[in-house]
């Protein structure tokens, strides 16, 4: 006969042991869920900071090795994530500088010349960012009036490893800021990690043809022609691997706009979002071979004077930030420029500013974010009140563009006096210049807001004929380049 009281006890037993077998399964999958997050956190973090905004990330004293050893990467993950509450250098006073400098390393001539110089600010308190381009062949007494790209390659003679602080250095006292931290890489990390990636797709904005793009082991070459070749590359939506999106972003001579500096700066741009596309997508993070080839090539190429928590904490602050809170603005010769172009005393070309001297330029980087900033309520309601009349002028080789702003404006309540095209085609900054004494600074403001031009107070001499015009308009609004980038 069946004990029904024994078998009742022997079943509870075992589901009892069966329900602490499944509260201990749970809580290790909870564990394990959490350690992964907490990986797929420290990997972002690593991989935004190392690339972010830089078409070629960085190097200091400090090797990348220290961030991906594998002590760091399993065993002091703990240490790390309470750290992000901690600020970083430049947080207290809502703005830090960060320096991204680009060479060509190894194989390439002049290894340690800086080929690309970006000033990247970030405005923890409104989540913005800044991106000032500055052209490699400028020149200050900063750098013994050379070319700033070469105070790099001078340091790095008299002691290895140190060209990027004193790149740093020399920046902070050209532009009287001080500069947190920098970010260095050569072109072969670059290549190598989109290449590990599969390649990019970058929406080419325009047509690029560049019949002096320098092939790399020809610079000698005795026949001059030997030593090109011509880049083309399509209008439309492109997959690159790593050496065709380094030429992208690098090509110097192409025809028409795209061969001015602002323009090379913009295709960076490009080149670098769909780099952070394709490192943070879920098909990227989740696949730990690839991960760990990426973690390689930082290992070699990749170095900077950010610490591992202080990429956490930076990740942390603008790991949200929408593509319209970045501001860009390049320091260039264009008839709009800050710079003008002209010859050393060795016949090399170089860039100086236009003024004479720097305070335009540093004027520009200490107010990037005032002249950009947001616009709030009762702005708009005295601006729509007060119906300042404009005239705007495409500066730009595209067509339409003028129309195009004047509607936005329109919107504001703006009076559009008069849209055409200006003298030439090659501006590359939007620029506003106020034709009447009684403009509103609210007008002014909400205009730089809207068009996020440069305010000027050098009117062009075959401008001057607006000043007598009947309409008197209140403001002239160049747009160049940039404006045909904005959302």
């Amino acid at each position: 006969m069946i004990d029904f009281k024994k078998k009742i006890e022997e079943d509870e037993r075992s589901a009892g042991h069966q329900n602490k077998q499944t509260d201990y399964e749970y809580e290790n999958i909870l564990i394990n869920n959490k350690k992964r997050k907490r990986l797929v956190t420290y990997a972002i973090a690593i991989i935004t900071i190392a690339l972010i905004f830089s078409g070629k990330i960085l190097m200091s004293s400090q090797s990348a090795t220290t961030w991906f050893s594998e002590n760091i990467l399993f065993r002091g993950l703990k240490h790390l994530v309470p750290s992000v509450t901690k600020q970083i250098n430049g947080e207290e006073t809502d703005r830090v500088n960060i320096l991204l400098l680009g060479i060509g390393g190894e194989g390439h001539d002049g290894a340690y010349l800086t080929d690309t110089i970006i000033l990247a600010s970030f405005k923890p308190s409104t989540k913005q960012v800044s991106l000032i381009s500055i052209p490699r062949d400028l020149v200050s007494p900063v750098s013994n009036w050379r070319k700033i790209n070469s105070v790099s390659a001078l340091a790095e003679q008299q002691l290895p490893g140190s060209g990027s602080e004193a790149t740093a250095r020399a920046i902070a006292e050209l532009l009287q800021i001080p500069i947190h931290y920098y970010v260095r890489a050569d072109f072969q990390g670059f290549i190598n990690i989109i290449d590990q990636l599969g390649g990019v797709t970058i929406n080419v904005e325009n047509q690029l043809d560049d019949y002096s793009y320098p092939i790399l082991g020809r610079e000698d070459n005795p026949n001059y022609y030997s030593r090109y070749e011509h880049l083309h590359i399509e209008k439309g939506e492109q997959t690159m691997d790593g050496s065709l999106a380094l030429k992208y972003a690098r090509s110097r001579h192409a025809l028409n706009s795209e061969g001015s500096d602002f323009a090379r700066a913009r295709r960076q741009q490009l080149v670098l979002e769909a780099v952070k596309n394709k490192l943070l997508s879920t098909k990227t993070l989740l696949n730990p071979i690839m991960v760990s080839k990426l973690i390689g090539e930082f290992n070699k190429n990749v170095a900077t004077s950010l610490n591992a928590w202080e990429m956490l904490r930076l990740w942390d602050l603008f790991k949200d930030i929408d593509r319209s809170q970045i501001i860009n603005k390049v320091l260039s010769d264009a008839p709009d420029g800050l710079l003008i172009s002209g010859r050393g005393e060795d016949g090399a070309y170089i860039l100086t500013p236009r003024s004479g001297n720097f305070a335009a330029i540093r004027n520009l980087v200490k107010n990037i974010f005032e002249v950009n900033g947001v616009i709030d309520k009762p702005d708009e309601i005295e601006i729509i009140q007060d119906h300042s009349s404009i005239v705007i002028l495409n500066g730009t080789w595209v067509s339409g563009l003028a129309g195009k702003v004047a509607v936005d404006l329109e919107q504001a309540k703006f009076q559009i006096n008069k849209i055409g095209n200006a003298p030439t085609s090659n501006y590359s900054q939007t620029t506003i210049y106020s034709l009447s004494t009684s403009t509103s600074p609210l007008s002014l403001k909400i205009l730089t807001s809207t068009t996020q031009g440069l305010f000027s107070n050098e009117l062009p001499e075959w401008a001057r004929i607006y000043y007598s015009s009947s309409s008197e308009p209140a403001f002239l609004l160049i747009l160049g380049s940039d404006a045909n980038q904005k959302d």
